[in-house]
């Protein structure tokens, strides 16, 4: 079976300088006019006008226009300035003129980033909000069959729009699930645009191979991207739905908890092991030691990332013990919402990325 590794954003590679309206020549026309407009009423109305109007028409070029069209506005504002500052004269005006000459050096070098991307600002932040809406619609995992339930929940370092944390899930067939819950390295923009690519590959290696080879799969695949830096952890569910059996694989991932519904009381799933993704080439599946259980009727699984347990100063272990009281907690009332009351108790707080996914069988 063909496998279709190209699941990359490409929505966000759709709109371009050339095709954007507020980057052509009449919005450069236009801001030019003004920019001249301004500049008479200046000449004028001295006393009554100040040039920090100038400052907004600054902002809005470089918000809206190319590099090169934005220098002609630029241009445009130093010859008027220039013109007007002859009659007008004093020291208010030459203090005028450098925080206007400041401020368009800021908003050029603030939004070098696009400038190297070939984008405006405003096409740029289309382009983000695409993602965020990628990354929302990514994350949202099928309904399971009668009797089964699943529930994540990602939330991102101080509040940010983006997570290196991501959970992807697929029923390959009707009595399996298949769930990877992954951690990619930083926050922010960078980790957010890496968890779109990576989250659409896995996704597809999800539903297009057996468990063993899950891991592996998507090790070569992250090889391939050859990043300079840039590593992911992430643990494998997959579950029969039938019997509930299961079998876990970590790739350097925090280890799975099992809650046991006879005891009330949650065990550690050991022994699934694994170097993360991303650091060594030509991983096989003997390379990810897996390992297996059963959830029985009013069990649960429990996949967390390292934030929802880390915090400086705080040995990793307590880190555990914390979240499983969370977690007793969160459960006494359900398992219904727990993925969000155990997340938002994370020990990593808003200084960290966190994700927790709960699988329970009733």
């Amino acid at each position: 079976m063909a496998i279709d590794l190209s699941l990359a954003p490409r929505r966000l590679t759709r709109p371009s300088v050339a095709t954007v309206r507020p980057g052509s020549g009449s919005a450069t026309g236009a801001l030019v006019c003004l920019v001249l407009l301004l500049g008479m009423v200046t000449v004028a109305w001295p006393s009554d006008i100040t040039f920090a109007l100038f400052i907004p028409l600054a902002v809005a070029a470089r918000m809206i226009l190319s590099a090169r069209r934005a220098m002609l506005v630029f241009a445009a504002i130093g010859v008027v300035y220039l013109m007007s500052a002859v009659d007008s004269g004093g020291s208010e005006a030459f203090a005028l003129g450098l925080v206007l000459a400041s401020t368009m050096g800021v908003v050029t070098v603030v939004d070098r980033r696009h400038t190297r991307a070939g984008v405006t600002a405003a096409v740029g932040g289309s382009m983000l909000v695409d993602l965020r809406e990628r990354l929302r619609v990514q994350g949202q995992l099928p309904i399971l069959p009668a009797g089964w339930n699943v529930e994540s929940s990602v939330q991102p370092a101080y509040g940010d729009s983006f997570s290196g944390d991501f959970v992807v899930g697929n029923c390959p067939t009707r009595d399996r699930f298949d769930l990877a819950l992954v951690d990619v390295s930083g926050k922010g923009c960078t980790a957010g645009t890496r968890s779109l690519l990576l989250g659409g590959a896995f996704a597809g290696l999800l539903g297009a191979m057996e468990p063993a080879r899950f891991l592996p799969a998507a090790n070569d695949y992250l090889m391939r991207q050859g990043w300079s830096e840039g590593f992911a952890t992430a643990v494998h569910a997959s579950v029969d739905l039938t019997t509930g059996d299961y079998s876990i694989g970590s790739a350097g991932h925090p280890p799975a908890m099992h809650f046991r519904a006879g005891s009330g009381r949650f065990a550690r799933i050991d022994g699934a092991s694994g170097i993360a993704l991303g650091i060594l080439d030509r991983q096989s599946a003997d390379d990810f030691t897996r390992v297996g259980g059963r959830l029985e009727r009013g069990d649960a699984l429990l996949l967390f990332t390292d934030g929802v347990i880390e915090q400086p100063g705080m040995d990793l272990m307590q880190g555990v013990d914390r979240m499983l009281g969370h977690a007793d907690r969160a459960l006494s009332v359900g398992a219904r919402g727990a993925a969000t009351r155990i997340c938002t108790m994370g020990s990593g707080g808003l200084a960290d990325d966190r994700a927790v996914v709960v699988i329970w069988r009733e």
